[in-house]
């Protein structure tokens, strides 16, 4: 039997109707909570690893803020890969990191027998991670490191086997440096070149000729050969 008593809730309810209402946030609510959030809410710091190699495994710290964008261990092991198919070995090489950032890629060249590696950043952020990681390793003896902007590189001492670049996406930046580079005896002949870029964004300089070229997600990494 039915109680009487009991009164199935209804959806036309006033106090359901209420309940919803005070349950949804004002849009000037979501506006503040979404500043809000956006200020103290930081995404999770990449873990970076170096990948092979004397110190194969040992970790990186990345730049604290959002000024620099280190490059993504699938990026950066394809990039390796790369390179050891047409380097056989990294014994004994002169390397020279430009936009450093975290010194990952420099890093990951002495890990793999690379003999010195000189690295150029200019953000500060950048550049404390950079010389902590280095610390970390024990590498100092292989590491020059130069806080410039990689614009006002002068003549070079003596020439680079490889060099690697990571500037910021769409700057134009890695086209100024490569030709600046070469211009200014920086670059062994046929000395080997990397550039991340854009998806998209071809490199592209006179005195350079591309080897290869590769997408992984949303970055583009091109193997540049200085041209004999």
């Amino acid at each position: 039997a039915q109680n009487p008593k009991a009164t199935p809730p209804r959806r036309s309810d006033t106090p359901a109707r209420n309940y919803v209402r005070t349950a949804r946030t004002s849009p000037q609510a979501q506006g503040n909570l979404g500043k809000g959030q956006a200020q103290t809410q930081q995404p999770p710091a990449q873990v970076m690893r170096i990948i092979s190699g004397n110190w194969r495994g040992r970790p990186l710290i990345a730049p604290k803020g959002t000024e620099t964008r280190p490059t993504a261990d699938r990026t950066r092991e394809g990039l390796f890969s790369m390179l050891v198919s047409r380097l056989g070995s990294f014994e004994g090489l002169r390397v020279l990191d430009l936009f450093a950032g975290s010194g990952a890629l420099g890093l990951e060249a002495l890990s793999r027998g690379a003999a010195h590696c000189t690295f150029v950043e200019q953000d500060s952020a950048a550049l404390d991670a950079l010389r902590t990681n280095i610390a970390k390793l024990g590498a100092d003896a292989q590491c020059d490191v130069r806080a410039q902007s990689v614009t006002a590189l002068g003549p070079a001492p003596s020439p680079y086997d490889l060099m690697m670049l990571d500037p910021p996406y769409r700057s134009g930046a890695c086209v100024v440096a490569l030709e600046r580079c070469l211009r200014l005896g920086w670059l062994a002949p046929g000395a080997l070149v990397t550039v991340e870029t854009a998806k998209g964004e071809a490199v592209t300089v006179e005195g350079f000729e591309a080897a290869a070229e590769r997408v992984y997600g949303k970055a583009m990494v091109t193997v540049l050969r200085v041209a004999a």
